[in-house]
């Protein structure tokens, strides 16, 4: 039985040498009845997690099989970072390394953030005290961090992760952060814009090139919501002047080998200028067209403007909810011609 033991102590160092050894029939264990399970080296875990991951009871046959699929249920459960399992005549050892628990998360040389803020992050990706630790985590960490620092246009912001163990089987962990400078924007180009001047689009923007308040908004801060948020008002501006087929096409945002500068392109597609031809209605109004007329904001003979379409849209929805219909549907649909740059809108119901 000495021989025996000896030989599974060796193939179950790990679960990935137990599954590579039980594909060797000469290391193979006999299958046996299990008549006792001990679980040794626990120190917080309590030894029901252990048991209930075991795909064998005190009385059931024990098999290589089964004991491959033990120590992947209980690496599994991520609380150990290591199981072994040995046998003595027909009792089973199960025996477990903890991992340590996360007593203390401490930051280092972090002025932009709050240390709470950064605190949050962590817990959301798993993190926190009391919970387990392992280097995988660990670099998780410092990625989120680092990322919390790009939102900030900190694209220069390097994370060192220090690990002290204590006593209990517990580690301090502190983040160690060098910020560097913000990367500010040196250029904005909107690519293909002829109807309007570059100048005028820009001033739509949050976004800027450094100016005298720049120190003081951090308008010359990337950010990827502030660039959608520009990308949608200059749409907008696009769509309410005429310019039907207006669309983005693609925003490039390159960051300098130093990541101290930033430069964005947006690259659109104007299109023509569309004139309202004319606005009818279609569908059912309840015999009451006269008064939906009235509401119409668009105007035949002025330029499409997108707002005025929406305005409309709404005006009848809102109209036909006083006659009991809440979630009646309107749908403004253009009929272009490209031709003669001309929209015309059925209002169908």
């Amino acid at each position: 039985m000495k021989k025996q033991l000896q030989r599974f102590r060796v193939r179950s160092v790990s679960a990935m040498v137990a599954i590579a050894f039980m594909a060797n029939a000469a290391w193979a264990v006999d299958p046996f009845t299990v008549r006792d399970i001990r679980v040794e080296g626990l120190q917080r875990v309590e030894p029901g997690t252990v048991f209930a991951s075991l795909p064998f009871r005190v009385g059931e046959q024990y098999s290589d099989e089964k004991g491959s699929a033990a120590i992947r249920a209980l690496f599994a459960l991520g609380l150990f970072k290591d199981v072994r399992l040995e046998t003595a005549g027909d009792v089973l050892v199960v025996i477990v390394e903890e991992r340590p628990t996360v007593a203390d998360v401490e930051f280092a040389g972090t002025r932009e953030f709050d240390k709470d803020v950064l605190k949050k992050a962590l817990r959301e990706i798993g993190l926190t005290e009391g919970r387990p630790y392992d280097q995988s985590l660990a670099d998780r960490a410092e990625q989120e961090l680092k990322r919390q620092y790009i939102n900030k246009s900190l694209y220069g912001a390097d994370v060192v992760t220090t690990v002290t163990p204590i006593e209990r089987n517990r580690v301090n962990l502190t983040f160690t952060v060098t910020e560097g400078d913000p990367a500010k924007i040196k250029e904005i180009h909107i690519v293909g814009a002829r109807a309007f001047p570059e100048s005028t689009l820009k001033g739509l923007f949050d976004l800027e090139v450094g100016g005298l308040l720049s120190w003081y908004t951090k308008s010359d801060r990337y950010s990827r919501t502030k660039l959608n948020a520009d990308q949608e008002a200059l749409r907008a501006y696009y769509l309410s002047r005429g310019y039907l087929e207006f669309r983005i096409d693609s925003t490039q945002v390159a960051i300098s080998p130093n990541k101290q500068d930033i430069s964005i392109t947006i690259n659109v597609t104007e299109g023509e200028r569309y004139i309202v031809s004319g606005i009818k209605l279609e569908g059912n109004y309840l015999g009451k067209e006269e008064e939906f007329k009235s509401l119409v904001t668009i105007r035949a003979g002025e330029a499409y403007n997108a707002d005025q379409v929406a305005q409309t849209s709404k005006n009848f929805t809102d109209y036909f909810g006083r006659f009991g219909y809440a979630f009646a549907q309107v749908e403004a649909r253009p009929e272009v011609d490209r031709v003669n740059n001309r929209v015309s809108f059925v209002m169908w119901r």
